[in-house]
Formats: structure tokens, C-alpha cells, sequence
């Protein structure tokens, strides 16, 4: 174990080397003994590589997974990917696309056979990523959810679910993408505001008495409707529900409806229903038992449900026909311009086809209902509590769940059909032909879908533990880790996910899967803004822990964007921001950044000034440790130092106020209020304050006061390592291995060393704490005389005092060779009478005078003087002459006057102080 540093703080020199040597030797392995401490890590896409969103999150899951590791919990940081199966299927069939291949080309079999393959060559870049971060994740239980062992866990729920009556296929509307020619989920559309227009048609009254205007953005699926609807208490259409219209361009008649549904004030108070192509029409449709017409392809052309003229077309093709030869027929009322919502794909860009199609659904009202009594009950805890609220809204409106995907990468649906289209669900068809008698001449042949990801990632909590085979892990299973500890996600998935393991392991094993939901905002750029690739404001974690040149980061921004001709404007931003790349950090800088910004709320804004402003940190903690190595060169100490001077015994109180402040702070997951804690007293507690308050001690004749000085140095040092670790654990390994041997520790690894406590550094310090206050007043006070008068720190001064109480009297004696060290001192005397020319301070009773002559020019210090007051003069004008506005003080908020007054009072006393100076130079 080394006990010498480097000169300067250089992550790029250890960061990866400590990793290493972690992971080798296990540091990070669940050991199945003490309490268990559990967080799940939610697994990020095979094909993703680590973002901002990432980075943030698992920052803060490796913080409380280190903290509880260091604590001596048996703390299990479950790891894995899910196998994405639109995004890895769209992968794979783009590298096939380059060798002129399609998936039909290679069968399913040979296109699944390359998708593993895939898998083993590319498929783990995220892993090394978060090693980058410093995840300290248990690797060797690390899951991928198409291994085996998981599959037959998606299986089985699939199975039970079925047989629990909670499984069907049926006919329903879903979100279909006509290039994937798939159902994808809520999640996966993006619904964005664009350009439109809204078109105004007649449909004539079937007896010829009148007509009606209906307005819609979609002219096309006209063709599909089946009724047209008016509120039920529009008296203007009242008279008319129940007759029908004739629907334009078709040869059919549809109903006019009654649905409290309609708004009155929108367009003409008219819709149109069409049930097959609008979510909303589809509800209205089963309310009045409407038929439900289905107009497309599943490539989103127009099929033989519409008149022979417009078979075959793309939908915006037909689009047009349909407008044209409506406005030939004098039924188009008008057309103007519309702003609305429009769902596209996020993975194809492509306009979502709400589609009528026959999928596998799970009911959820009854899962729904329990999933909501646990988490009312507290049995599951969300932090912060507030996101209660969006759980509740989707549970209590949720809808039937579409489980089944046109793909071929994922779980394939256990279920069977012979030749009838009688459907058979089982483990295997082994395990059906068993179960239901069937001949080997009955021919049966699987569902050729599969099962979307997040069916099988509901099952994350306890198909990593081993279910169904709850004995697979023997005692690190189920029976110890479910439920864990606490999940750490994005409000954005909190129904997609968080709900859905939350029922469907109450479900399957009557348990919670975890006792806590921390919920996390999303990342945004610096001014707020949603980190995308269209908006080239996207940063990546490992460009900023490893540096990326300024041409680099261009390339990378600009290449593969959906609208090129967004390119220059993306360049020219980027150049602007960052002219010189993006400098190497580090991974615990960009951790620090992350834990600082992780405040209760949404979204938090990165800023790469903080992330800057973190790696000075980390820097001064470096050279703060060598001056520590440094006064401490062949000294070894054991044990708690004995604290004989006043400066030891302030820090160690300020050491156990830390580290009562550090145990609050996990415990209500005030991330930001950890590192602003820590990092104030590192910062200015422990590196600026006591390392100048060692100096006097260190430099002094007092072996003994000099010696328990080192031990307090490296003692607190140490301490503060520790309590560091779990949010910077690269810099603290790395320091913590040069101070640990000259305090007797031998063991090879913060990681497993005792997180500081409550107690550890308690003592009766009240006293000293009081005193050590007042002599950093005098000594800032001093200071800041020096830096107005521009007096050099190596020169000596003078030190007049006049006035204060006895304990201050008698502070001033006992501090005196401190006094003289730290402010270069070189005479104190008591004043009796008028100062001479001086500059001024005050710290409590006490007046502190330093004489002039021989420090500074009087006349340029009297023409200071003379403009600051004159300044100083001027905003206390300012104040009172919005003080004496009647109409200020009576309109403006309260808060807003009172903050005037403490302004006044604030320059009233800085001129009369300036004024008090300046007469005393004459």
C-alpha cells in the first residue's frame, strides 16, 4: 500500500486501475451475510450506450449501495440488461441492411442467431460504460433478460397469468407502427406539436332534411366512420339524434349519437366516430356498440373496407383523393390551418396509426386495485411522496394491457394453435400435448409474436432472485433479496414499470418488490432544455469524465441527425459553447455533479461550470492530503488522537456534526444536501480552516501539541475520506491508500472499511468550538483588511484592539502566537484613546485597528475611501427614495419592502463605517 501521492490530481492515472482491482477482488459480491440491503438496477437497453440520465441516476444508486456496503449491510446491487426488442431488432436488421440482407433472408431461426451474435460483439458497451462511473454493481450475478434462466420465468408468469384468467387474446385498438408493422406502447410515442389543418365536411341528413359539418385533421379515415356524434344536451342537434347521415364517397348510412364526450364549443359541436382509428372513438364506439371498421394495412394502406377507387393507397395519398373529390362533390366546407398533436414512433419517426388488430392483453382493473391498496398502505414507499398522485391517476384510469409484439427478437408467446385455431397456452408444447392428451398427428404451430420488453421487465424484481426456481440460488434468492430496498427511477416510467412489478410480484409471489421508489427528474442541458439529438445539446458521460476535442464532439453531434439541414445551426452552437472541447474530468467530479444537483423535483439542469467546479474540488482534497503526508512524513499513530489543542477539538466536533449531517441526509435521500454538507465542511472546515489552524502547532516548540496535531490531521482526513467515498470513490481510494498506513489500518480497501457514525468523534467541544469561532472571525477580519488595504500576506503589520468583554480579552491572550502566525503579526497592543490613521474592523465588542504608516500610500488610500463612500452613498439614496414611494411600500409584496428596509440598514452602516475610517486619515 502506497503512502506517497502524485504531485497533482490526474484521474486518468488510477481511475480505471482501482476499478480493476475492485471488481478482481470482489469487492462488490453480495456475501449473504448481516442485513440485506438491496437496489435494483433498472436495466438499461442491450443496445444503449451510458447517458446523462444514466449517469445521474446510478450515481446516486451506487452512493447508497457503497454507503450500505461500508455500513456492513450484505448490500446486493442487482445488475443486467434488457434485450429491447424493437431497438435491438432495428440494429441487427440495419447491419444486415449494409450487406444487402433482410431478416426474411435469413429466416427466424438464422435472424436470431445473428442478434446473439450481435449480443457477444457489441451488446455489453454499457457495461464497460458504467465501470467508467464507478458503478459498484455485483457482476458476477449480472442478468440478461433472454438469458435461459429468465426466459422460463417470462414463461411461466405468462402461463399463470393465464391460467388465472387474467390473459387473453382479443380484437382492441393499439398504437401500431406501419414501418415496424408492430403494436408498440405508450412510451415508445412521441407526441409533438405540429403543422396541420382541419377540414370542415358536409354529411347530408339521409331523408334529405339538412346536412351536417363535421371538422377533422384526418379526412382520410372518413371512410371508416360509423356514426357521427352531438352532445346529448346541444339543443341544436337534439331533434336530429337518431336519424342518420349518409357518409360522403361511400354507399353506407351511419347514425347520429348522443355522447356527453363532444365538446360543444369545438367547431361545429359535430363529430365524426370513428372506432377503429381513435383511441377516444374507440370508447365511444363500445359505449354504443358501434361496428368497428378497420381501413388499413398493416403498412398503413388503405384496404378492401373502403370503396374500390381508393384501395391500395398510402394513407396520405388517399388523403388527398379523399379531399379532392370531396371538394368536387361541394361537400368541403372549408380547410384551414391547425396546430395539433401528432404521436410518431420514436424509433421511426413514422406517424402512429391508432389500429384495430387482434393481440394478447393482460386485464388489469383487479391487479390495478391491489397494486394501489399496497402502495396507500405504505407497504411500498414513494420519495418524494408526492408522485403518489401520478401513481394513483394511472392506476385508476388504466386500460387493459397489450402484451404481444410483431417482432421476432424476445420472448416468444407460449401459446398454440391447431388447425381449428383453438388456442393451447403451456410451458412447452411438450408440456400441452401432455396436459391436453394431443396425438402426435395434431399438428400445432406457435404464436409467431412475442412479448413486449416491459412484460418481461416487470419480472425484474424476482426472475433475477431465481423464481420460479426459488431454490436455483439457493440462499442469496428470493427468500433473503425480495423485497429490496429501494428502486431508483424516472417519474417517466413510473406506470410502464415501477407499477407494473409492483403488481405483478404481489401477484405471483405476495410480496412487494421493493420497500422504497426514489424518483428522479430528467437531465436537462444548462438552460433547461431536453437533451436531444435533434436539438445537438446531448453530452455524453464518458466525454466528460474522459475529455472529447472540439472536432470530435462536432462529428458526434451532427451525424445521423433525422433533419440534417439542422446540422450547421447544431455546429455553430456547439463551437460557441465548448471552443476547446470538453476538457477531462473524471468520473467523480461528474458524480459530484450529479449528487449536488439531485434535489426533490423534476428535472435538474446540468451545467458544465459545476462539473469544473467539482474537479477543483477533488483537486484541493489532493493537495490537501499531501500537506497532510507531507507534516506527517515517518510519523504513525493508532487509535483516536488525544486533541490537546483547541483547533483539534473544533474540527473533530465539526467532524461528527458532518457525519450526523451525512447519516440524516441518505436516510431521507437528500442527495444534494450530502454533497453541499460534505462538501463545505472538506472544503472549508477541514482544507482552508484547519490546515491553517495546524500551522501554529506544527510550526511550534510544543512537541507534544505538535505531534497530536498530525494524529488529528490524519485522523480527520481519513474520516473524511470515508464519509466521501460512496459519492467520490475513485479520488478517496486512491488518497485513503497514503493516509490509511500512518494510522495503523492495514486493509486494502476503503470500500470495506466503516462508514463514519454518529458518537465516533463526540466530545465536550462546546468550549473550544466558541473559541476557535472568534479566532477565525479575527483572522478573516484581518485578512480582509490586508486584501482592501492591497497589503502584501508575507508582510508584517501592527494589531491595535480596543474594547471587548473579558472572554474576549482573554482569548486574545490565549491565541496570541495563532494571532501572530496566521495574520503575519508582528506586534499586538491594547489602544487607549483615538486611533491613529488605521484600517478598521470589528469582531464582537472588540474594535481592531491596523495603522497605516508604512503599509499603504494615504492619499491613495484616502481617494479610495472618498469613492467607495461616495458609492456607497448612492445606493443608500436608492433606498430611501423607494422607501419613502407611498406607492412602492403599498403595492409591492411585503417580503420585497422588508428586504428594502434590511438594505437601507445594510448601506447606512457600511458609510458610517467607511465615514469613521476616512476621518481618521484626516
Amino acid at each position: 500500500m502506497s503512502d506517497s501521492l502524485a504531485p497533482s490530481y490526474d484521474p486518468s492515472n488510477f481511475e480505471s486501475r482501482l476499478y480493476a482491482e475492485w471488481e478482481d477482488a470482489g469487492v462488490f459480491r453480495a456475501r449473504g451475510k448481516g442485513q440485506p440491503y438491496v437496489v435494483l438496477l433498472p436495466p438499461p437497453n442491450v443496445t444503449g450506450t451510458l447517458h446523462m440520465g444514466h449517469a445521474f441516476q446510478h450515481t446516486l444508486q451506487d452512493a447508497l449501495v457503497r454507503y450500505h456496503r461500508m455500513r456492513g449491510f450484505d448490500a446486493l446491487w442487482q445488475m443486467g440488461t434488457d434485450h429491447a426488442g424493437i431497438a435491438t431488432e432495428m440494429v441487427v436488421a440495419r447491419n444486415l441492411g449494409r450487406e444487402g440482407l433482410t431478416r426474411d433472408d435469413l429466416g427466424r431461426a438464422g435472424f436470431i442467431d445473428k442478434v446473439w451474435e450481435w449480443r457477444e460483439e457489441s451488446g455489453h458497451t454499457i457495461e464497460r460504460q458504467m465501470r467508467r462511473l464507478g458503478t459498484s454493481g455485483d457482476w458476477s450475478r449480472s442478468v440478461f433478460t433472454m438469458d435461459a434462466t429468465y426466459a422460463s420465468a417470462v414463461i411461466e408468469s405468462f402461463v399463470r397469468l393465464y391460467e388465472d384468467g387474467l390473459i387473453y387474446r382479443g380484437q382492441r385498438l393499439v398504437n401500431w407502427d406501419p414501418v415496424l408493422k408492430t403494436a408498440i406502447s405508450d412510451l415508445e410515442v412521441v407526441n409533438e406539436e405540429e403543422d396541420g389543418h382541419l377540414w370542415s365536411i358536409t354529411y347530408p341528413l339521409a331523408d334529405g332534411s339538412g346536412s351536417l359539418v363535421v371538422a377533422t385533421t384526418r379526412p382520410e379515415t372518413m371512410l371508416g366512420d360509423t356514426a357521427v356524434m352531438v352532445h346529448p344536451e346541444d339543443e341544436r342537434y337534439a331533434h336530429l339524434i337518431g336519424k342518420t347521415v349518409k357518409l360522403p364517397l361511400t354507399d353506407r348510412e351511419i347514425p347520429v349519437i348522443a355522447d356527453a364526450y363532444v365538446d360543444r364549443e369545438f367547431g361545429t359541436g359535430v363529430v365524426k366516430v370513428t372506432p377503429a382509428h381513435d383511441f377516444n372513438d374507440y370508447l365511444v364506439g363500445q359505449r354504443h356498440d358501434l361496428p368497428m371498421i378497420n381501413i388499413f394495412t398493416p403498412d398503413a394502406v388503405t384496404n378492401a373496407n373502403v370503396p374500390e377507387q381508393y384501395r391500395d393507397l398510402d394513407r396520405y395519398i388517399a388523403r388527398k383523393q379523399v379531399v379532392g373529390d370531396l371538394e368536387a362533390q361541394g361537400l368541403l366546407v372549408e380547410v384551414k390551418p391547425h396546430k395539433l398533436q401528432v404521436p410518431r414512433g420514436d424509433r421511426t419517426g413514422q406517424v402512429i396509426e391508432p389500429y384495430l388488430t387482434d393481440q394478447w392483453f393482460v386485464k388489469m382493473d383487479g391487479l390495478a386495485k391491489r397494486g394501489m391498496e399496497l402502495v396507500e398502505s405504505g407497504d411500498v414507499k414513494f420519495v418524494p411522496p408526492n408522485w403518489i398522485n401520478t401513481y394513483r391517476h394511472w392506476m385508476e384510469n388504466i386500460q387493459d394491457w397489450c402484451i404481444s409484439r410483431q417482432l421476432w427478437w424476445g420472448h416468444r408467446i407460449p401459446a398454440w394453435y391447431d388447425a381449428n385455431g383453438k388456442i393451447y397456452v403451456g410451458r412447452s408444447e411438450d408440456d400441452i400435448r401432455r396436459r391436453h392428451h394431443l396425438r402426435d398427428d395434431v399438428a400445432l404451430l406457435q404464436d409467431s409474436d412475442v412479448l413486449e420488453t416491459w412484460f418481461s421487465s416487470q419480472l425484474w424484481p424476482i426472475a433475477t432472485m431465481g423464481w420460479p426456481s426459488e431454490h436455483r440460488m439457493g440462499d442469496l434468492g428470493l427468500d433473503r433479496y425480495v423485497p429490496s430496498s429501494v428502486l431508483v427511477t424516472g417519474f417517466d416510467i413510473i406506470f410502464f414499470w415501477v407499477a407494473r412489478m409492483i403488481m405483478a410480484t404481489d401477484h405471483l409471489v405476495k410480496r412487494v418488490p421493493f420497500r422504497d421508489v426514489y424518483i428522479t427528474g430528467l437531465v436537462r442541458d444548462k438552460d433547461g432544455q431536453k437533451m436531444s439529438k435533434s436539438k445537438g445539446n446531448i453530452l455524453d458521460p464518458i466525454d466528460i469524465i474522459d475529455g472529447i476535442e472540439l472536432e470530435s464532439l462536432v462529428a458526434k453531434r451532427t451525424t445521423g441527425l433525422m433533419k440534417p439541414e439542422t446540422a450547421p445551426k447544431i455546429e455553430k452552437a456547439t463551437r460557441k459553447e465548448f471552443p476547446d472541447g470538453i476538457a477531462a474530468h473524471g468520473a467523480d467530479p461528474l458524480r459530484f455533479t450529479m449528487a449536488s444537483l439531485a434535489g426533490p423535483g423534476r428535472d435538474i439542469k446540468f451545467d458544465m461550470g459545476r462539473a469544473e467546479g467539482y474537479k477543483n474540488f477533488c483537486n484541493k482534497l489532493w493537495n490537501a492530503t499531501r500537506f497532510v503526508l507531507m507534516n506527517t512524513e515517518g510519523k504513525v499513530f493508532s487509535g483516536k488522537p488525544a486533541a490537546m489543542t483547541d483547533a483539534e477539538k473544533w474540527i473533530l466536533a465539526r467532524l461528527e456534526n458532518a457525519t450526523v449531517q451525512a447519516a440524516a441526509h441518505f436516510a431521507s435521500y437528500r442527495f444534494d444536501l450530502l454533497a453541499q454538507s460534505l462538501y463545505e465542511f472538506a472544503w472549508n472546515e477541514f482544507c482552508d480552516w484547519f490546515v491553517e489552524l495546524a500551522k501554529p502547532a506544527l510550526n511550534g516548540t510544543d512537541a507534544a501539541a505538535a505531534d497530536s496535531t498530525r494524529h488529528t490531521l490524519l485522523h480527520v482526513l481519513e474520516s473524511l475520506l470515508r464519509l466521501l467515498h460512496p459519492l467520490v470513490p475513485f479520488v478517496t481510494e486512491e488518497l485513503w491508500r497514503s493516509v490509511a498506513p500512518r494510522l495503523s489500518i492495514d486493509a486494502a480497501t476503503i470500500s470495506l472499511q466503516a462508514y463514519p457514525e454518529a458518537g465516533d468523534n463526540a466530545g465536550d467541544f462546546a468550549g473550544a468550538e466558541a473559541d476557535v469561532e472568534w479566532l477565525k472571525s479575527m483572522v478573516s477580519a484581518l485578512r480582509r483588511i490586508r486584501s482592501e488595504l492591497g497589503v502584501s500576506p508575507t508582510k508584517q503589520i501592527t494589531l491595535l484592539v480596543q474594547g471587548g468583554g473579558e472572554a474576549e480579552c482573554k482569548r486574545m491572550g490565549r491565541f496570541d502566537s495563532q494571532l501572530r502566525f496566521l495574520n503575519r503579526i508582528e506586534k499586538i497592543d491594547v489602544l487607549h484613546g483615538e486611533p491613529p490613521a488605521a484600517a478598521a474592523g470589528l469582531v464582537g465588542e472588540m474594535k481592531l485597528f491596523v495603522p497605516l504608516e508604512g503599509l499603504v500610500d494615504l492619499g491613495a488610500e484616502r481617494t479610495r475611501l472618498d469613492k467607495e463612500l461616495k458609492r456607497v452613498e448612492g445606493e443608500l439614496a436608492k433606498s430611501q427614495n423607494k422607501l419613502a414611494s407611498e406607492t412602492f411600500v403599498q403595492n409591492a409584496p411585503a417580503a420585497v419592502v422588508e428586504q428594502e428596509r434590511q438594505r437601507l440598514a445594510d448601506w447606512g452602516a457600511q458609510r458610517d463605517a467607511l465615514a469613521a475610517q476616512r476621518a481618521r486619515l484626516g
